[in-house]
């Protein structure tokens, strides 16, 4: 029988946001390679396409990317964890394609229009400096894909929360257990002498770390969604023939609500979603409970409060930031994600290591690439996150290359391909053709993700800025073609693992993922 007729409704969702979520990341590379052409001084695209690319860049990676691949594989981890059917198919597929519409029509309104205001918007940028026809369609992008991820935080937490058949507990236990403060209490009692705490139901650890970042997740499409409404109000006055002032809306005011939603993403849920990715691929490689599970728990709800308390690190060098918010929320706050983040590393190691002897398996080796990717940009990201060392790194290639492409091109992204291998063989029950090819992806990612990021730091740390052009300057050059050559080692890698997928799967069980084909349905 073919494998489109083995798959089961919940593995053809799964497949299906997998299969988008590649394409955007080949999307976004190919963005990323374009930028790179521009920066090493080879003019194929004008000036302004460049700034358009630049604001369309991580809208694409970021949401049509990663975003779409977590939310593939929660949504068969979660189900298959908690031993409960899906809470909505039905609102999975709107998920799916408000998600794929939303995210297109923002790459279309940098590619057709022109919309250029960065992915920081910071106001009045995005109504001075856009058309009325370019900052509606990115509006309206920006709140589809907001909409989007509402309907799969709602369909995961009905998932995690309706009552299964015999199920006695009330929910609200769930809830506690969910946010891991069962983690807290258990220390506590163990601190005062009253042993374990046994009476809170067993929600397993990576399905806290859901539970928790899609608190985050929720935030920050509320916020998001509201400022992409603000936008396409300005764009419907100004189609009416005259847009509101820019002086109803105080700039410090929206920087900072801006940036608190906006961080959650990077801060909040990235951080969350990928230690529990970590827990889970874990304990499925070690076939035991993560160590010092209770302080894992406490940890990651700690890492959910101060999630909410750290924006202003992205504000450190603007001046009318009161400083009070600059030193406590940016400085000190900060600090503590090092050592949540620590924590999760720690714990996760320390599993690995007493469950020796191991072996090198693919989701293990992809893992340790994302923990040593992650532990690269997080330093990175605390040097940064001090008042007077901001004010030089802060407007560099440092901020984007070190910190920023470390993070999500080797931590986020090797973790995410770490979930991929471990759950293709689960949804498909195939196992991929060849290891040569999986074996060039991780070398080519890891290699490639670590050069490119480094270049570009050290270009930052030489004077470059970024979000800028350098007409006729040959100064940042060496480290610009460095970082290309590194680039294209990238999408050496991605075309490695697409060709080892397509050649597992079939070009025509790709196909009729959302395409039925008469034919192969016949066969046996």
């Amino acid at each position: 029988m073919n494998l489109i007729k083995k798959l089961g409704s919940l593995e053809k969702i799964t497949l299906r946001f997998v299969v988008f979520s590649l394409l955007f990341f080949g999307l976004s590379s190919l963005e990323g390679m374009m930028m790179r052409t521009e920066l090493c001084n080879i003019k194929l695209i004008e000036p302004e396409h460049y700034f358009a690319v630049l604001n369309a860049h991580p809208i694409v990676g970021v949401f049509g990317y990663s975003f779409m691949l977590v939310m593939g594989a929660f949504y068969f981890l979660v189900p298959t964890l908690m031993n409960k059917k899906l809470f909505s198919e039905k609102l999975a597929h709107l998920n799916l394609w408000l998600m794929v519409g939303g995210v297109m029509i923002v790459w279309l309104s940098s590619f057709l229009f022109r919309y250029a205001a960065l992915y920081t918007n910071y106001w009045p940028l995005p109504i001075l400096r856009s058309t009325p026809v370019s900052l509606l369609s990115y509006g309206i992008g920006m709140f589809t894909i907001m909409s989007s991820v509402l309907i799969f935080c709602f369909n995961l937490y009905a998932t995690i929360l309706k009552k299964a058949p015999g199920q006695t507990k009330p929910t609200t236990a769930y809830i506690i257990s969910g946010l891991g403060l069962d983690g807290l209490i258990n220390l506590f009692r163990r601190l005062v002498g009253k042993g374990k705490r046994k009476d809170l139901p067993d929600v397993p650890l990576p399905l806290t770390a859901i539970f928790k970042g899609s608190v985050d997740t929720v935030l920050d499409a509320l916020v998001l969604g509201l400022v992409s409404l603000v936008l396409i109000i300005y764009a419907v006055s100004g189609f009416a023939g005259k847009m509101f002032s820019h002086k109803i809306i105080d700039p410090l005011i929206y920087k900072n609500v801006y940036w608190w939603g906006l961080d959650l993403i990077a801060d909040g849920l990235v951080l969350i979603y990928v230690v529990g990715t970590w827990y889970l691929l874990t304990m499925l490689i070690t076939k035991r409970s993560i160590f010092g599970e209770n302080v894992v728990r406490a940890a990651m709800f700690i890492e959910l409060v101060v999630s909410w308390s750290v924006w202003s690190h992205h504000l450190l060098s603007d001046q009318p930031q009161p400083l009070f918010l600059r030193f406590f929320s940016g400085e000190l706050i900060t600090s503590l994600e090092i050592i949540t983040t620590g924590i999760a590393i720690f714990c996760s190691l320390a599993t690995l290591w007493l469950a020796r002897p191991l072996k090198m398996t693919v989701p293990l080796k992809f893992m340790l690439g994302g923990i040593t990717g992650f532990a690269i940009g997080a330093v990175a990201g605390i040097m940064q996150a001090n008042v007077d060392t901001n004010r030089i790194l802060h407007n560099t290639q440092w901020v984007v290359g070190f910190h920023a492409h470390t993070m999500i091109l080797v931590g986020l992204s090797m973790t995410l391909f770490a979930a991929l291998y471990a759950v293709f063989p689960m949804v498909t029950k195939l196992e991929l053709k060849s290891n040569r090819l999986v074996s060039l992806h991780f070398w080519c990612n890891f290699i490639g993700g670590i050069g490119m990021s480094m270049a570009m730091g050290y270009a930052g740390l030489a004077g470059m800025l970024r979000r800028n052009l350098y007409f006729g300057e040959t100064k940042y050059l060496p480290y610009m073609y460095v970082a290309m050559l590194f680039g294209l080692v990238i999408v050496v890698g991605y075309a490695a693992m697409m060709i080892n997928i397509i050649r597992s799967i079939g070009v025509k069980t790709l196909i009729s993922l959302f395409v039925r084909i008469p034919a192969l349905e016949k066969e046996v």
